[in-house]
């Protein structure tokens, strides 16, 4: 038995001798009334992307403004602001761009899925700061499915698909030749779009947090498959330590620091049993917790494992905020110009409901590292036509800028939006 599965195991048995209750779903804000297991039909209803036609942008409230920081890029998936002003973005996607069967996008295996990918990382610089990027430079291509990026030390670390590797970096560079240094391997691929591997820099600058999505919807394919994923993994950077922070994470992609110093992740819940069952949701993450996956969400039991693990209920911890089902709530940051009393919610759209779900950024307030009220929508105008099925992009990542400004990747939109106040 390898140190992680051990890990799993302890951590099981210290919750099940522990008897430590979990938190009521009355504690969730934001969870509406839940019904039961298969009360609606399960149903596949991918969105048809038509882009973004000339003049028009995504809505933002009042005193906001929407700005095309740059488009005309490949799968944007994720961006890193640099201290000089600079912004890297991975771009990465899915599946082959021929392939336009909804039914081959559902669950098919990353190797099979990757040809068209463009794998690289891309730099844009705003000099003149009037929120456009009117610079572009290729930093680094021939990468494995790119996405969580951080800058410490000198050294640029890039989260591929299987693994985690760095390269020597200082701002202002727009290229880089070096070879690339591995810190970790990585389980590859996932569940449906489960590949991305997302990264969070400790505020000392030491430790390096690691998010795994499962490799399935719910364990069907057996647990032993499930090792490593579904979890968030810290890495000593000096030596290259790994353990085990957190599991039972279905799919957190979005992580970021709250006010306080608490890691909070965005993280997707499970498919299949109804339109409304189970909520994507925000968690201020505790080291050594355990959420739920597979074996039950918001307290109750998974009927697909009827019998299983019940003695993980009463100890499994409860999420913070719910933030709709199957939104696919990926992206997640807090603001830096106002304390952080706002955290920023990307929910990337559902395929997995009868009516679309998602496809916006919601607003959730915040108070002394804590949520004080329900999200609301804060950017929204994705959806084109709900009837059809269109939408002209999908929202997928944020980040923030300590003037308040609002990066917005749009992966489907092939753009990264800039929202700001308005002058």
């Amino acid at each position: 038995m390898n140190r992680i599965a051990f890990a799993h195991l302890l951590l099981a048995s210290t919750m099940v001798a522990g008897g430590a209750s979990a938190q009521s779903t009355s504690k969730v804000v934001g969870l509406p009334p839940q019904p039961e297991p298969y009360a609606t039909e399960s149903v596949v209803n991918h969105p048809k992307t038509i882009g973004w036609p000339e003049g028009r942008k995504p809505v933002a409230p009042r005193g906001y403004e929407v700005v095309k920081f740059a488009g005309g890029l490949d799968y944007p998936r994720q961006a890193l602001l640099l201290p000089n002003g600079d912004v890297i973005v991975a771009e990465a996607r899915t599946k082959p761009k021929l392939d336009a069967d909804p039914e081959v996008q559902r669950g098919q295996a990353l190797s099979k899925t990757t040809g068209f990918s463009a794998n690289r990382l891309t730099l844009l610089r705003d000099a003149d700061r009037d929120g456009v990027a009117e610079q572009r430079f290729v930093l680094r291509e021939g990468l494995n499915q790119p996405f969580g990026m951080q800058y410490v030390g000198g050294r640029l670390y890039v989260a591929n698909t299987d693994g985690v590797v760095s390269f020597p970096f200082q701002p202002g560079q727009t290229t880089i030749t070096a070879m690339s240094k591995p810190l970790i391997a990585l389980p590859a691929g996932g569940y449906n779009n489960h590949w991305t591997r997302n990264l969070l820099l400790s505020p000392d600058g030491r430790t390096l947090y690691v998010s795994v999505g499962s490799a399935s919807n719910v364990g069907e394919f057996g647990m032993d498959e499930e090792k490593r994923r579904a979890a968030i993994l810290a890495v000593d950077l000096a030596s290259g330590r790994e353990r085990l922070y957190a599991s039972g994470l279905r799919n957190p992609v979005g992580m970021a620091w709250a006010p306080g110093g608490v890691l909070w992740t965005a993280v997707n819940e499970r498919d299949e049993i109804g339109d409304d069952i189970s909520p994507d949701y925000l968690v201020g993450v505790k080291e050594g917790g355990f959420y739920g996956w597979p074996y039950s969400y918001y307290g109750k039991q998974d009927p697909r494992h009827a019998n299983e693990r019940r003695d993980l209920l009463a100890t499994t911890l409860m999420p913070d905020v719910a933030v709709g089902a199957h939104a696919a709530a990926l992206g997640l940051a807090f603001d830096k110009g106002n304390a952080g009393q706002t955290a920023y919610v990307a929910r990337h759209g559902s395929w997995n409901r009868s009516s679309f779900s998602g496809y916006d950024v919601l607003a959730v307030p915040f108070a002394g590292g804590r949520p004080t009220a329900a999200p609301q929508p804060f950017l929204t105008g994705f959806v084109a036509d709900a009837k059809k099925g269109e939408v002209y992009g999908r929202p997928v990542s944020i980040q923030t800028r300590a003037d308040g400004a609002i990066f917005v990747l749009d992966d489907a939109g092939d753009t990264v939006w800039l929202v700001r106040r308005s002058s």
